[in-house]
């Protein structure tokens, strides 16, 4: 017997968890396992759709009426997995009604194994309209399959939302033969083609990318964090380091430049960052870089700290207040410069100038995957990165798969 309340609440919390771990795959407090144990609970919850049938699915269909990427995921699962036409039409009118709601499709193909999820991902691939045409190129992209000569035709679409999902995949799957279709997207009017290709190219080892990520960087892209990152990737030492004093000169620029003392690994930054410490506003990303660096876990080794009485950030209950943006470094511990300073004075002598570090090891191949395998998700999405780069050609290991499949492939 089918249980109404029940059923109701399957459909909700999975669109609700599905949330949760959306957020959790950029989080810097989860791990693999974390992950993986979050996602078992939304794979309950949908199970529990799926042991509902039909009444599941209807459920499901009446809440694509939120507008919610949660809800599109939970159905799309249901439509998808079911093959039913009127079920998988009602996705499809529903994301093209709201494109932005597409996110919550494309994860639910990349929650399906690849072979359930592509034959609709290559039916897609050929629709007419171009916004089906991205999801079924995405459904490819993040199982890191190649959708064969889909690619090349999207890489030259008049429409620029496929054209950079296009150049997004290119570089997630490791195809170096692009590299020319992303250098000639380097000064694209559209900025979401000129990042994404700029990010491909420097995944796949075009130095000319680095510039035009510079530029993202500096002139305030909305992807200028992750613009910063893949171009200090690319560089030397020297020129990474160069830069870096670059950002730390400007006011506007200095979170970006203590990020981008993690991401270059240099232990010859960290006496800066420590000193960045004291700052209220900057401490906690300061940590965070040392962190990236050492290894070091503040929270675990007592090196943290309480949060300063009198800071405040992200929205406040005072009305007049306009600032909504939520506290970017709300999961990250603050730092207590003092302890910091007395462990680094003892322990700096394991490490070298010069040498780029990740997780308090030197950036190898044998390194990078045990922090693919134990890191935190954004330690372990750099390692990712890392890892492309020294093994041209191989597609980029993907931190957002479902935690289960994840740790299947990582045995």
């Amino acid at each position: 017997m089918i249980i109404a309340a029940i059923v109701t609440q399957h459909a909700e919390e999975a669109a609700f968890l599905w949330l949760l771990r959306s957020n959790a795959t950029r989080q810097p407090h989860y791990a693999l396992k974390d992950l993986a144990k979050l996602d078992g609970r939304v794979e309950a919850h949908v199970d529990g759709l799926r042991v509902a049938g039909e009444p599941g699915w209807e459920l499901c269909k009446a809440a694509l009426g939120n507008e919610e990427a949660g809800e599109v995921f939970a159905a799309s699962v249901m439509a998808f997995e079911s093959g039913i036409e009127s079920r998988i039409q009602a996705i499809l009118e529903a994301v093209e009604k709201t494109p932005e709601l597409s996110k919550g499709l494309i994860s639910a193909f990349g929650w399906m194994p690849f072979q359930q999820a592509a034959p609709h991902a290559q039916r897609l691939l050929v629709a007419e309209l171009p916004l089906q045409r991205l999801v079924g190129l995405a459904a490819y992209a993040v199982h890191r399959q190649d959708p064969g000569a889909a690619l090349k035709d999207a890489l030259s679409s008049t429409d620029p939302e496929l054209r950079a999902r296009a150049l997004k995949a290119a570089g997630e799957l490791g195809k170096t033969t692009f590299i020319p279709a992303m250098k000639a997207e380097f000064a694209a009017e559209d900025l979401a083609c000129r990042y994404w290709a700029g990010w491909s190219g420097a995944l796949l080892g075009e130095p000319a990318a680095i510039p035009v990520l510079q530029r993202l960087a500096e002139r305030g892209h909305t992807k200028r964090e992750q613009a910063c990152a893949m171009a200090l990737r690319r560089m030397s030492i020297d020129q990474a380091q160069a830069w870096l004093k670059s950002l730390a000169n400007s006011p506007k620029a200095l979170r970006l430049a203590m990020q981008a003392a993690g991401v270059i690994g240099d232990p010859a930054n960290i006496p800066w960052l420590i000193q960045q410490m004291a700052n209220p506003a900057m401490a906690r990303v300061a940590g965070e870089s040392f962190t990236y660096i050492t290894g070091i876990d503040l929270a675990y080794d007592d090196l943290d700290t309480d949060k300063p009485e009198s800071f405040e950030a992200g929205p406040t209950e005072n009305p007049e207040d306009e600032n909504v943006d939520m506290d970017p470094d709300e999961d990250l511990p603050w730092p207590n410069p003092q302890l910091i300073e007395k462990w680094w004075f003892t322990h700096r002598v394991q490490f070298t100038n010069g040498t780029r570090y990740l997780c308090g090891q030197p950036m190898t191949i044998e390194s990078l995957n045990q922090v693919l395998r134990t890191g935190k998700q954004r330690q372990r999405t750099t390692a990712a990165i890392e890892l492309a780069m020294r093994q041209p050609g191989t597609p980029l290991f993907n931190c957002s798969a479902p935690g289960f499949r994840q740790q299947a492939l990582l045995k």
